[in-house]
């Protein structure tokens, strides 16, 4: 497998769970264990669109319960003779291997993964931001000799770029040292949010000037979250702000019992 392989340095591995979650973008080349017409594959290519069910392979990290997964797109690109190209995006999870077992067996002729690529892991894809080995290398050597650190800025970009699939809500300047201290958040504490939020989702928690503060888990929808005036919206599940880069506002209440 080659392709695109996120990387999080020091305090950016935090945000590590975050894409472990995100979508997936795959170019793959299925081996056909026996000729098929192109029209036929791309009948029951068309068939693995949308929810499927999916039991992991045998050498895989996880139990091997069947569960499923969805298929964001899966696009025909080519065939020669029994190797086909095909391109899909999917859900956090889907074992491309097992889709081309899966393939084969609804085409009646057997199938296998020959080649895969990962064209995109949540927001980073080869298109944007990209580095090889070589050029990380060359560069990291380069810096060595210079310090000049706009030569760091070509591959090592903000953790804030982790977060870019992720439903986002921006809060105000005097919540954002509780958050970092591993409050939850509550209601008057929001400034602006995404439209899209649903309850029980990982979310992001932004300042008002985009800096990642926390990650968590919404308790309310946005519909709901907008006509609250106080309660809780989201529980922090991981601080990703150091304590004290914001003045503390707020405080702990003593037990004078």
């Amino acid at each position: 497998m080659t392709g695109v392989l996120p990387i999080a340095l020091e305090e950016a591995t935090k945000v590590v769970q975050a894409l472990l979650i995100a979508g997936k973008e795959y170019i793959c080349v299925m081996k056909l264990h026996r000729a098929v017409s192109e029209s036929r594959v791309k009948a029951v290519l068309k068939e693995f669109r949308g929810v499927i069910y999916q039991r992991p392979p045998i050498r895989a990290s996880v139990k091997r319960r069947l569960r499923t997964r969805r298929i964001y797109y899966l696009r025909f690109l080519e065939q020669d003779e029994r190797n086909v190209l095909f391109h899909v995006g999917c859900e956090a999870g889907t074992y491309i291997r097992k889709l081309c077992h899966d393939i084969g067996e609804v085409l009646g002729v057997g199938a296998h993964m020959q080649e895969l690529r990962r064209t995109r892991a949540g927001p980073f894809s080869e298109d944007n931001g990209l580095v090889t080995l070589h050029d990380l290398a060359y560069m990291q050597a380069s810096w060595q000799q210079t310090k000049d650190e706009t030569l760091l800025r070509r591959f090592i970009q903000p953790m804030e770029k982790a977060l870019g699939s992720l439903p986002k809500i921006y809060i105000r300047d005097s919540a954002v040292d509780a958050i970092c201290h591993g409050a939850s958040l509550a209601a008057p504490g929001v400034v602006s949010l995404e439209a899209d939020l649903k309850p029980n989702e990982m979310v992001a928690i932004l300042s008002q000037k985009g800096e990642a503060v926390a990650l968590a888990k919404a308790l309310a929808s946005t519909e709901r979250i907008l006509k609250m005036n106080h309660g809780l919206v989201t529980k922090t599940l991981r601080v990703l702000m150091s304590r004290g880069v914001y003045p503390k506002t707020w405080q702990k209440i003593k037990n004078n019992s």
